[in-house]
């Protein structure tokens, strides 16, 4: 019973928060309160009917004092759901331009401010980076997934370079995240779930103050080795938090 629950709740969920943001839109409301309780609950409703808890470490690293840029692994649509559940205050994420071609769901994505990118144009991705950095300087945390796509094994892909000149473009800290037992819960390409309790992992910042798109690489290395040391964290057990 738990996997048709959670297919039914993803439809209804999806309905009410998308619609609720894009009324909420067409009425001209620029509250961005609305739509982080559109993100928020979504995932939330979606998280209960999978029956899945999430708990989070490391959250009183997360800076209060302005938005930054989350870098996450990336092996299961519950990702998105647990990171949207568990990280405070506003935050969006960067996705695919595929996502933002399903009607309504991607309607309901771009007017709550999410970012879509097309990997394979250049010249829209560059576009769309831009939109990005303007939406984190506007107070808007916003998340990436470095790997560009989901793992099918659950390992870390390796990172690409572009999500990490967005925080640098924003000057704001990068924050990498680890998120756990998704993968276990829903592979790329399974549709039966299998309820795990989520573990999201959050380190220490990186701050990007002064760094030009020259120091890419350099800070894409330092947070692909700030999330293996996450993963070792979380594989040794409560006690190496």
């Amino acid at each position: 019973m738990r996997t048709p629950l959670f297919y039914l709740m993803l439809v209804v969920s999806s309905l009410v928060h998308g619609l609720t943001s894009i009324v909420v839109a067409l009425l001209g409301v620029t509250n961005r309160r609305v739509h982080d309780w559109s993100v928020r609950g979504w995932a939330k409703w979606i998280l209960a009917a999978a029956g899945t808890r999430v708990e989070v470490w490391g959250l009183e690293r997360v800076p209060r004092d302005g938005p930054v840029v989350y870098a996450s692994n990336h092996s299961s649509m519950f990702d998105i759901w647990a990171l949207a559940a568990a990280l405070p205050g506003s935050v969006r994420f960067v996705a695919k331009a595929e996502l933002a071609r399903i009607p309504f769901f991607g309607r309901a994505m771009l007017v709550q401010g999410h970012v879509a990118i097309d990997r394979f144009n250049k010249l829209r991705a560059f576009e769309a980076y831009e939109r990005a950095a303007a939406t984190i300087r506007s107070g808007i945390s916003t998340i990436v997934f470095p790997e560009g796509t989901r793992s099918r094994t659950g390992e870390l892909l390796p990172f690409k370079n572009a999500p990490f000149g967005l925080a640098i473009a924003a000057q704001v800290p990068l924050v990498p995240v680890y998120v756990h037992h998704t993968f276990e819960i829903l592979p790329k390409g399974k549709w039966r779930i299998h309820r795990r309790p989520i573990q999201v992992r959050i380190g220490e910042p990186i701050p990007t103050g002064g760094m030009t798109l020259d120091d890419r690489e350099a800070l894409r290395n330092l947070a692909r080795a700030t999330l293996v040391d996450l993963q070792a964290r979380v594989d040794a057990g409560p006690a190496a938090r």
